[in-house]
């Protein structure tokens, strides 16, 4: 990547780690490099006394009987219901890359972080103005939480490197043509540099 991110105050950032569930994760390739440069950015957050979120796509019985016929990604879940169920080990953020107490955790049962969430809310509480971004599916909740997280003004970093998709096509459009016209998009080690420019 070639962006050049302005210094990031770590008090106003926050890293989001959208969807490191176990069976999300299962749909892409390379999984322990992934893991390994999102570990990577968690630490490099923490150390810089950034903040760090967690976000979960789970469902109970009753969020999978209220999803309409309308909606064509959830309405024919067949066998995922039950590894995307809130209760299920599959549906567990992955131990490699797993939250602390402090964390924010919040848990949707749509594709976008904010929609089915009080993200936003958690987030203007502590101040964060900043979103840098991780996430399992390119195509799906990064891409959905970029456009939502732009049209909610944040300033928006892509880690490239530490997202993935099934289709490595899809990812590599969406990074270096579309992300770019409303977030920086680097790769994980230059995150270091970048929040401890604003010091």
């Amino acid at each position: 990547m070639t962006d050049t991110v302005p210094p990031l105050d770590p008090r106003r950032t926050a890293l989001l780690v959208m969807d490191y569930q176990n069976a999300v994760l299962g749909l892409v390739a390379d999984t322990d490099a992934l893991l390994a440069r999102a570990a990577d950015a968690i630490a490099t957050a923490r150390a810089a006394g950034a903040h760090v979120g967690y976000v979960r796509v789970a469902f109970t019985d009753a969020d999978v009987a209220a999803v309409p016929a309308t909606n064509k990604a959830f309405s024919n879940f067949g066998q995922r219901a039950a590894y995307l169920h809130v209760d299920a080990p599959t549906s567990a953020i992955h131990e490699r890359v797993a939250p602390l107490p402090d964390d924010i955790v919040v848990r949707k049962t749509r594709v976008g972080a904010f929609s089915t969430t009080d993200l936003h809310a958690q987030l203007q509480t502590r101040g964060v103005d900043t979103l840098v971004l991780a996430g399992v599916a390119t195509s799906g909740v990064v891409l959905s939480t970029v456009r939502d997280a732009a049209d909610r003004d944040y300033r928006l970093v892509v880690l490239a490197d530490a997202c993935a998709d099934p289709d490595p096509q899809v990812h590599e459009v969406l990074t270096q043509k579309v992300f770019p016209r409303q977030a920086f998009v680097i790769d994980a080690h230059a995150l270091r540099e970048a929040l401890s420019g604003a010091r």
